[in-house]
């Protein structure tokens, strides 16, 4: 059954009010929900405020690297510090090597541009960092729905966001409902902020309507693929950052590592390969593992534990390819608009800043009595803010980095160390990276070793640590839109790339019935979103699944 059919059948749905409802519990959304919050109290008034979050619980779905700059927490919570914010290890010391196949090279400290330099920054656990931002939004009055997916926006008769519908539950595999059934409830607000970070589903949905990408240039993401050790305590240097380029990537490929001491024997370890790469044999997951072989990276691991895994998109083309953030009704917040700065490899300060412009100028709006119009003063603001100056400046390390390692680095170098990225001129990125996958004839199969169970390892095993839950009998969140797409074009012409793009062994060939098929686990999605951006035909749609489905991080 369609939902229009559910909602004839069981309708109508139950709603509430509220002045705003945000769609995602991360960072920006719990930064703009507790940013309203401080304002209404500070002028004495009331503010409805929810937020919608489709993990299990806050922080649930949050993934990052993660080196934090505190200077946007600082603006939200000056003394976050004696709050007891989880930022507790102080970057010490940062290395920057450039790995060939079996040698490293290390870059002196001061070559570095500043944008690679961590001094003042923390180490954290992101995950972590959330759910206490997610405690102090709830002491603050906010009210916050985890488990509860924005399934669909509402638009009211003037074609404005006017709130949300949050996933239907106890539906079978077919769509039809069991005795479980639930009809998602409307949640309707003046304003409606999304946050649901990278490759967000609805706004995907928003950014097409409201031609919000016309100006811009085309978004360019990768995938970040992590993991979480407990190391030989000889091995713990907490407070080192490790970034590395080159190897095991190709020249032409862009990506690099990520090595983060924290304390207590635990270091985050991790790979960003940017998604527009050209060989359809090439497989992130993979990249990933045998980077970690590397006797430079190995040396780190050697007697540890692996305690956990996961992998999620990056939207990383920057200020070239920020659409424009507001449309009737609402804003796009965060890794949802494409804030991070790529060259910082920094993303939860400019998703706690914007949340908290775009809270600034709802509240402003709502002070007037106004619903359901443009924010215009939120873009207004970014562009005035230092965020604003720190992505201009980093504006062409994304379009120089996809020219190649050698130019990009050279090119990036000269920005950044000479000029500290004020040039007048603007490099621009002209192809989504769906368009740059090339046909499997024009390369060669990539041989990966084979993981030794100790320091590398197979997907299912790495999927397992990421405690990841669907319920077998719910709808499939994987959607094709051409069934025959699969086996006819992405089969035939690319080798199969989804088998090896997903770093979660969603997809898989198989023979059935004598014919060749796309078997889709959906069981195992991690809610990476790299299908719905590499797949060269855009026939893969992520939705949400059924509430509190997907991974479960606990320190990620």
């Amino acid at each position: 059954m369609n939902s229009q059919q559910l909602l004839e059948q069981f309708g109508p749905r139950e709603s509430m009010d509220y002045d705003l409802v945000i769609v995602g519990g991360g960072p920006a959304g719990l930064s703009a929900a507790i940013k309203a919050k401080q304002l209404a109290q500070s002028s004495g008034k009331e503010l409805s405020v929810c937020v919608l979050e489709k993990g299990s619980e806050i922080g649930a779905h949050i993934l990052s690297g993660a080196v934090m700059d505190p200077k946007a927490l600082g603006e939200l919570f000056p003394d976050w510090q004696a709050m007891g914010a989880p930022l507790e290890t102080p970057v010490s010391q940062d290395q920057f090597l450039f790995l060939t196949e079996d040698r490293s090279y290390s870059v002196p400290e001061w070559l570095l541009p500043e944008c690679f330099q961590n001094k003042g920054n923390y180490i954290v656990s992101l995950a972590n960092v959330t759910r206490w931002l997610g405690q102090q939004a709830e002491a603050l009055g906010v009210e916050i729905f985890p488990g509860f997916p924005a399934a669909d926006i509402l638009y009211n008769a003037q074609g404005a966001v006017c709130g949300v519908v949050t996933g239907s539950m106890g539906l079978d595999k077919e769509g039809n409902p069991t005795e479980q059934f639930q009809l998602g409830m409307e949640l309707h607000a003046k304003y409606t902020l999304f946050a649901e970070g990278s490759r967000g589903h609805l706004g995907k949905q928003l950014i097409s309507r409201f031609a919000l990408d016309e100006d811009c240039d085309p978004q360019t993401y990768g995938i970040g693929i992590k993991e979480l050790w407990e190391v030989d305590p000889a091995q713990s240097k907490p407070g080192l950052v490790v970034h590395t380029a080159g190897w095991p990537l190709e020249s032409d490929t862009y990506g690099g590592s990520f090595l983060y001491h924290l304390g207590n024997n635990l270091v985050a370890v991790g790979l960003v390969v940017g998604l527009a790469y050209q060989n359809p044999y090439l497989s992130p997951f993979e990249e990933f593992q045998r980077y970690k072989l590397h006797p430079k990276i190995r040396e780190t691991f050697e007697g540890g534990k692996r305690l956990a895994y996961g992998a999620r998109s990056l939207t990383a083309g920057g200020l070239n390819s920020l659409p424009k953030t507001i449309f009737p009704g609402g804003a796009l917040i965060g890794c949802d608009a494409g804030f991070l700065n790529a060259s910082r490899i920094k993303g939860s300060h400019a998703a706690i800043k914007t949340g908290m412009l775009a809270a600034e100028a709802a509240v402003a709006a709502l002070s007037e009595n106004r619903s359901h119009d443009m924010l215009a003063a939120y873009p207004a603001a970014f562009q005035n803010s230092w965020l604003y100056t720190e992505l201009q400046q980093a504006r062409n390390f994304k379009p120089w980095m996809s020219k190649g390692l050698y130019l990009g680095t050279l090119m990036v170098g000269l920005e950044q160390k000479i000029f500290g990225g004020n040039v007048p001129w603007t490099i621009h990125h002209r192809h989504a990276d769906h368009e740059c996958l090339e046909p499997a004839s024009q390369h060669q199969e990539i041989v990966y070793p084979k993981p030794d169970g100790k320091i590398s390892f197979d997907r299912l095993s790495s999927v397992f640590l990421s405690n990841t839950n669907h319920a077998e009998n719910q709808p499939a969140h994987l959607k094709l839109q051409d069934a025959a797409i699969p086996v006819n074009l992405n089969l035939k012409t690319y080798a199969g790339p989804e088998q090896r793009y997903c770093p979660a062994g969603v997809y898989e060939y198989i023979e059935k019935d004598g014919q060749v098929c796309l078997q889709i686990n959906a069981q195992n999605c991690i809610h990476c979103k790299t299908c719905d951006i590499k797949d060269p035909s855009q026939n893969i749609i992520w939705v949400t699944p059924e509430g509190s489905g997907g991974p479960n991080y606990t320190s990620m």
